[in-house]
């Protein structure tokens, strides 16, 4: 099989992956694949930090703004739609670079992971999440325990309620274990050669400053404006899980003053910084820069050293 060379840039939201996709994008003459799970949807552009046309400068981002809030989008769906394009932008001799946080898409996209198709079962969800209102999580996972051991030791670790529920969903509905499922997903060798970057910082506070001076700025550029507009309208379960969103609800609301909402936008986006390291220090194959101890300049530059190094022999 001939592969093809695909950059990544991975990373907890604020540390830059998009500033440094696109001087990459430039200098390989590149057009980038965003790996985002909510800068697929359209209007949602402050609260998501989706790059504007001046941040672009004129390179060319796939899989991005093109969704309609109201719709529901998969993982299986995002690879579908990332491989094509990815096929499509090599056959033009440009190098694709896979862009973003969302470490589900980055991961099964590379990974060239085989989907099953598991229709929802809404009756059986339903009952599931009263089991949960009413004996708790432990008493789902204990269920998991009796047909999944594998999955029982992983969920017991996040205890996302979702997951855990939908855990238990795919087994009574297939008959197969979510641990058999994986292993079965797993049968065909990726398409790709890859390069994957990864940037943090040593100093999580440094990190954790950028975080909140993004929220400032974003508060600055009309997100209380974007969040009205979007929550009076009908969207889906997960577009309207975005960050800034559901915080800002309530203030319109009358429930909680502005500055305690925007404080709650700066908690939840650190915490969500701290899931995505936890999710991407796993992958062993990730070089990591730190971005409070390199200048951009080194990182730009030990950046293009990695790519030419392994897709264009130096």
């Amino acid at each position: 099989m001939i592969k093809i060379n695909v950059a990544v840039i991975v990373g907890p939201t604020a540390s830059g992956k998009t500033e440094l996709s696109v001087k990459l994008a430039k200098y390989f003459d590149g057009e980038i694949v965003s790996a985002d799970s909510m800068q697929i949807y359209k209007d949602m552009n402050i609260a998501t930090a989706k790059p504007t046309v001046l941040e672009q400068q004129g390179i060319k981002h796939h899989l991005m703004d093109f969704l309609d809030p109201k719709d529901s989008f998969s993982v299986a769906e995002y690879c579908t739609l990332a491989h094509k394009v990815i096929k499509d932008i090599s056959s033009r001799n440009k190098l694709p670079i896979v862009v973003g946080g969302t470490g589900l898409y980055v991961d099964s996209l590379l990974n060239n992971i085989t989907f099953t198709e598991i229709k929802s079962d809404e009756k059986l969800r339903g009952d599931l999440y009263k089991l949960y209102e009413g004996k708790g999580v432990d008493y789902l996972l204990a269920m998991i325990k009796e047909f999944d051991q594998e999955s029982y030791l992983r969920l017991s670790e996040q205890k996302n309620i979702k997951r855990i529920i939908r855990c238990i969903e795919v087994f009574e509905t297939t008959g197969k274990t979510q641990t058999q499922l994986n292993e079965e997903s797993h049968r065909f060798e990726s398409p790709y050669n890859t390069v994957k970057i990864g940037l943090k910082s040593k100093d999580r506070e440094f990190l954790y400053d950028r975080i909140n001076r993004r929220v400032d700025m974003m508060i600055d550029t009309g997100l209380l404006d974007e969040a009205r507009k979007f929550l009076s309208s009908k969207t889906s379960v997960t577009s309207v899980q975005a960050i800034g969103y559901k915080e800002l609800a309530l203030y319109f609301d009358g429930v909680m003053p502005l500055e305690e909402c925007i404080g709650k936008i700066k908690m939840n986006t650190r915490r969500y910084a701290k899931r995505q390291l936890t999710w991407f220090l796993r992958d062993e194959s990730i070089i990591w820069m730190n971005i409070d101890e390199l200048s951009k300049y080194e990182i730009y530059n030990q950046s293009i050293d990695l790519i030419k190094r392994n897709f264009y022999n130096g």
